[in-house]
């Protein structure tokens, strides 16, 4: 037997004495990877891609998603298709690019030809099949079981029996709105896909990506670089609430001190950007008011969506999700996500700001990295110090930006899957 087929748990929790603890072993146990993959990538959804990414019928992106190739094209009707990126005939992968245009998909092996809903057109030797063999759905590129969008943000699940999207989501819509609303014309994705890799567990980049704890610490050389070109970190100071979202999505909404190009002016983007960020914020209260006005341009949002995507509306909007290929190694995929009318200014200083906060050469990502390796590190005494405290604001009536109440709504839905009894 081995040490996770003893565990019925992963969690050590005391609400009395406000202890939360997470076994260090569920970072390290290839066991508890097979189950994750099987109890949580096989039964959730998982983000596919952005609908601004199949701009025009014949549009494709090729990717993995929880384990799978997935061909993601928009077909001759203009509508979106997830397949299998799989041959019906001998398996082979049908398309092998990434990304493109087509007319059709050939698959390189025998040569069969799919449209571009992945329907079979043609084969060589064609007489050599049943009459019917073309009309019959096996003969077809297998489309994903289930598929489904919203507002753009496309989602597939491996479990035909899933909840639908929207109920999956639940209260995570409401964010989902605030952040899209921010475009009158719709959000884009900009520029391709940036990807990279990590040495360490997948859950720490979970942790990580909801965690204001450690914005202050890690992420000092980033806020000394805003205090020194914007003259100062004051009015606005970093403050907020985390939420817990049910099924084990979570947001943390709060202010802080960097600008954002939705409308948030600071003192290094001059007196042109001020008056481009005084128009965006006059559209905004003249479409939703004040109050909601104010939450789009002036608040920033890490929302995570149970079980791996996370889309950090800040400083830029990006879209992140990430996957395991081993208990201590994962890769990740992001994009930059802005509205597709925004004026040359704004999209200037959006993409700088992503690049150089959030992308993988900027301020913050090689910062999160070497910290999220350095606890990989020091998972191999897990033997001896085997657990993590996620305790901080436990019994707060009204947890802060900076607790860990979110980290435990993702703990407490991750155990009670892995381990299919409730946390």
């Amino acid at each position: 037997m081995n040490a996770f087929t003893k565990m019925n748990t992963a969690l050590q929790i005391d609400e009395a004495q406000k202890i939360f603890k997470v076994s260090r072993q569920a970072f390290t146990d290839p066991t508890i990877l097979e189950a994750e993959r099987s109890n949580i990538f096989d039964k959730c959804w998982l983000y596919l891609g952005h609908s601004s990414e199949l701009d025009k019928p014949g549009d494709f992106v090729t990717r993995s998603v929880g384990g799978r190739n997935i061909l993601f094209a928009r077909d001759g009707q203009g509508e979106l298709k997830a397949m299998l990126n799989t041959c019906p005939h001998r398996g082979a992968q049908v398309c092998r690019e990434k990304h493109g245009r087509a007319k059709s998909f050939q698959c390189f092996y025998h040569g069969w030809v799919f449209g571009l809903d992945g329907t079979l057109r043609s084969q060589p030797g064609e007489e050599s099949y049943a009459e019917d063999f073309k009309s019959r759905s096996t003969s077809n590129m297998q489309q994903v079981p289930r598929f489904e969008s919203y507002r753009g943000l496309n989602f597939i699940c491996f479990d035909a029996k899933v909840e639908s999207l929207t109920d999956y989501l639940g209260p995570v819509l409401e964010y989902l709105d605030v952040i899209c609303d921010q475009a009158e014309e719709g959000m884009t994705i900009v520029g391709g896909t940036q990807e990279y890799s990590m040495r360490a567990n997948w859950k720490l980049l979970t942790e990580n990506s909801i965690d204001g704890y450690h914005a202050l610490t890690t992420h000092a050389t980033y806020l000394d670089y805003l205090k020194a070109t914007n003259g100062s970190l004051a009015p606005v100071a970093f403050a907020g609430t985390a939420y817990d979202l049910g099924r084990g999505h979570a947001v943390l909404e709060y202010k802080a001190p960097w600008g954002r190009p939705v409308a948030q002016w600071i003192p290094s983007w001059g007196e042109d950007g001020k008056r481009e960020l005084d128009r965006l914020y006059a559209r905004l209260l003249e479409r939703f008011g004040k109050e909601r006005a104010d939450r789009i341009a002036t608040y920033n949002r890490n929302l995570f969506i149970f079980p791996n995507l996370v889309i950090n509306d800040i400083m830029a909007v990006t879209v992140r999700t990430y996957y395991p290929t081993a208990p201590d190694h994962m890769t990740i995929s992001a994009w930059a996500l802005a509205p597709k009318e925004e004026t040359d200014w704004a999209r200037k200083y959006r993409l700088f700001n992503f690049l150089e906060f959030l992308g993988p050469g900027g301020f913050a990502t090689p910062d999160d990295v070497e910290a999220l390796e350095q606890c990989q590190r020091g998972f191999r005494n897990a033997g001896e110090a085997q657990w993590n405290d996620i305790s901080k604001g436990m019994g707060k009536e009204s947890p802060s930006y900076d607790d860990e109440a979110q980290m435990r709504a993702f703990w407490s839905n991750w155990n009670e899957r892995v381990f299919q009894v409730p946390a």
